[in-house]
């Protein structure tokens, strides 16, 4: 293990990165501990206190203890997922989005750019709804002129975050955006680690199996795959014959990763979000959009295997991959290249992913079966279980991928033996 570590701090550029990645965290978490001008933060905790249960809950833990604070980071990275999911969603109504979709690196950039207004949009609305929320509760004691302050300062909050996770995918190491969440979701550890510590017996000796079994089943999956063997012809090139070879084509059984289940997530905190602008939708919506409840769990289970397959195709494109593989001489053994191959690999990833996606829903909600039927505390089960255990892994793993990528780069010998 550590002599992996060494390989890697001696890359100048992988040092570079993996200090740059840790420094923007740290001023993260940072962030995350600063209030908001004229907030006490120190009552809006205690208004948080027994809320784990709740929507506010969530959205707590995936800001990382922040929301509670009503810091500079209240809203986390949050509103961006909720834009990036409005974006991709639109590009297959809106045929202006798809169009730049197919345009390349120009296209995307367009989109991105689209995204990031949006996320401001959302920002500002959800910080509104947030400020009036606390003040309507009496934890917050402000008037017109304050509310504004705080408003726009949760909003150039999140946008400093936005581009805080930007930075790191340019610059550092992994996905900057779930390495925030990530982040976030590690400070609720310690608290999850006391509260299992102060458990019953039966939660002492049974939690700890079911988190490395979960942490078990989610390595299995994540790095399960199917090979697709290909065969490429012999190809004349110049006045020289090339000699066919074979591969496969790895087909991962989550080729989402844990983006579906942070997409659900946002889908899930935006109705309770519009409805704090709307007091007396409060009962509906702590009758539906409880986490702890079964209709909550039965709707975030769909939205994930939705999303599964939504992003998947997003990712990964049939016939396009049929058409490259025409262009450059291969074919799948019994396979007739073209539109049978689309076919082909789009029965395959179709069939592939449904495992995959019913993965997915079932490791998000088993918190929620913890504290119901299990009788775990909420504050174990939510911050060491499920959701949290599952984006955790899911962001660690991809990073060791791209660190085992950037040591592949410079020497034969990997990052990972």
């Amino acid at each position: 293990m550590f002599s992996w570590l060494s390989n890697a701090w001696r890359v100048p550029e992988l040092r570079r990165r993996v200090l740059f990645t840790a420094l923007i965290l740290a001023i993260y978490r940072l962030g995350s501990w600063m209030p908001a001008p004229g907030v006490d933060s120190e009552t809006i905790n205690n208004y948080f206190e027994g809320r784990g249960g709740t929507i506010l809950g969530l959205l707590n833990l995936f800001s990382g203890g922040a929301l509670s604070q009503f810091s500079l980071f209240a809203l986390g990275i949050m509103p961006y997922v909720t834009a990036s999911i409005i974006l991709q969603l639109m590009t297959v109504v809106i045929p202006r989005l798809s169009e730049l979709q197919k345009e390349g690196e120009s296209g995307y950039a367009k989109i991105n750019q689209y995204t990031r207004y949006l996320t401001v949009v959302l920002a500002a609305a959800q910080s509104t709804g947030y400020a009036f929320l606390f003040r309507r509760q009496g934890v917050l004691d402000a008037n017109y002129g304050r509310l504004t302050l705080i408003i726009i300062t949760l909003t150039v909050g999140c946008t400093l975050l936005m581009w805080m996770g930007e930075l790191i995918t340019k610059r550092g190491i992994g996905n900057g955006i779930s390495l925030l969440i990530f982040a976030s979701i590690l400070t609720g550890a310690p608290i999850g680690i006391a509260a299992w510590w102060n458990g019953g017996a039966m939660e002492k000796l049974f939690f700890p199996l079911i988190a490395l079994a979960i942490i078990a089943a989610i390595v299995f999956i994540q790095e399960g795959q199917r090979r697709i063997p290909i065969q490429y012809a012999k190809r004349m090139v110049g006045r020289r014959m090339t000699a066919g070879g074979s591969t496969y084509m790895p087909l991962r059984v989550n080729m989402a990763g844990v983006i579906p289940v942070i997409f659900a997530a946002a889908v899930m905190a935006f109705p309770p979000t519009i409805g704090q602008y709307f007091p007396q939708t409060q009962g509906f919506v702590n009758q539906h959009f409880l986490p702890t409840g079964i209709p909550y769990m039965l709707l975030q289970g769909l939205l994930i295997v939705v999303f599964t397959y939504f992003y998947t195709a997003v990712q990964f494109n049939p016939v396009d991959q049929a058409d490259n593989l025409r262009r450059y001489g291969g074919y799948i053994p019994g396979i007739r290249p073209g539109p049978p191959t689309a076919q082909y690999l789009d029965r395959v990833l179709t069939r592939l992913t449904l495992p995959g996606a019913i993965y997915l829903a079932l490791v998000a909600t088993l918190p929620t079966l913890f504290i119901r039927y299990g009788g775990f505390s909420q504050a174990t089960a939510g911050a060491l279980g499920g959701t949290s255990v599952l984006i955790a892994v899911g962001v660690a793993l991809d990073t060791m991928r791209q660190m085992e990528s950037q040591m592949m780069m410079r020497s034969y010998e990997g990052f990972l033996r």
